[in-house]
């Protein structure tokens, strides 16, 4: 299911857009935006084939279908540590949209929001966005570990929110259930929000434990918004589905209603939810097959980096890309130019630009793709320095 054979490229150079092979000359291999390079399970196609039969495409309520919600908290229920109702649920359009609801939500022009770094441009943008303030707060780059004792010093009477990223992106690290837990006493002890952005939570590797951060104390649960998408592991970015989730009704229907997911000015596409919903109920066979081809890419390509006198790489315990660091003197930006141009492989520079300050002097290669992909692409990276 996850050979070179089974790689449609004339569809991918058609449809794969946000720096992949729609966007470049032919000849150039993108390892770029998370996204993977294969065909979405057979279940999910069937699925949404099943619920147009009928020829009704109808208004859903405005905060999600039953079976999305249901479908949602079950799945984190079972599979994350999760203690979630239907209710706790609301369907938005992506990751990425619920990162900036809750940023407008939270945050008042001028507040601040602290967020880690490195990490992924959308949590910068989303707080921006909404006139707030981004407070940075470092990560050890090699082992993924957050200074506590920064984030501490950096809460002033202004913040409102820590945004979290678990698995870490572009790190690849999962946050245990103790590293959460002191997060919470943190938060808890100056009544602070926090923001659990969790797409990647399906993308972790070797059986080990993902807890999503609500489920690891009473503060925790208590005032927390945790943030969810299908993108990176059903590979439905194009039909733009993600959920908020919230254990605190009173508040979390207040947000709904501020939000506007109140009347038609907001709201999901049926069809979207129909399709991640039977995702969770019907493909996961296809997901875990897809799961076990990602980590034996993720070995190949650390094994292979790791031998490399141009890069030193990490070991992800999740996520689809790697993170290292380079070492022959370069930036960022010039590391990926030249692995572009003379290598005819893109990479994502890990500039301030899209992952912060903390990023520079690595770059991110994404791995979901076929095998034979992957080392050739690594095999002109290498070559080209």
């Amino acid at each position: 299911m996850f050979t070179n054979n089974d790689i449609n490229f004339e569809a991918l150079k058609r449809k794969a857009y946000n720096g992949r092979w729609a966007t470049l000359e032919d000849g150039i291999i993108p390892l770029t935006a998370a996204d993977p390079d294969f065909r979405t399970a057979p279940a999910i196609e069937q699925g949404i084939i099943e619920y147009i039969k009928d020829g009704y495409l109808s208004y859903g309520p405005f905060s999600g279908l039953p079976e999305f919600k249901k479908t949602v908290s079950d799945h984190f229920n079972t599979e994350k540590f999760g203690n979630f109702t239907p209710e706790n649920v609301l369907a938005v359009n992506s990751a990425a949209q619920g990162m900036f609801l809750i940023a407008s939500y939270l945050l008042k022009p001028g507040e601040e929001a602290i967020i880690l770094d490195p990490v992924d441009f959308l949590f910068k943008k989303s707080v921006e966005a909404v006139g707030g303030k981004v407070v940075l707060c470092p990560v050890d780059t090699e082992t993924g570990a957050i200074d506590f004792e920064k984030m501490v010093s950096l809460i002033t009477p202004d913040t409102r929110m820590i945004s979290i990223c678990n698995p870490h992106n572009p790190l690849g690290k999962v946050y245990s259930k103790e590293v959460l837990k002191k997060i919470s006493e943190i938060a808890s002890a100056h009544d602070l929000w926090v923001m659990s952005d969790e797409i990647w939570s399906d993308i972790v590797y070797d059986q080990k434990d993902f807890h999503t951060y609500s489920s690891v104390s009473e503060e925790a649960k208590k005032k927390s918004f945790t943030v969810y998408g299908f993108s990176k592991s059903f590979g439905i970015a194009g039909l733009r589905i993600g959920a908020v989730l919230c254990h605190d009704q009173e508040i979390f229907e207040d947000f709904i209603e501020k939000s506007n997911f109140n009347s038609t000015i907001e709201g999901v596409s049926t069809l979207s939810q129909i399709a991640a919903s039977v995702a969770l109920e019907k493909a996961k066979p296809w997901y875990r097959d897809f799961l076990s081809h990602l980590q034996h890419n993720r070995d190949l390509a650390f094994k292979t980096l790791s031998h490399s006198e141009v890069l030193h790489p990490n070991l992800p315990e999740a996520t689809f890309v790697l993170f290292p660091k380079i070492k022959n003197g370069l930036t960022s930006e010039e590391f990926a130019n030249h692995a572009l141009h003379h290598g005819k492989v893109a990479i994502v520079p890990g500039s301030e630009r899209w992952f912060g300050k903390g990023a520079e002097g690595h770059v991110r290669i994404c791995f979901s793709t076929s095998q034979e992909i992957l080392e050739e692409g690594l095999h002109r990276l290498l070559k080209s320095f």
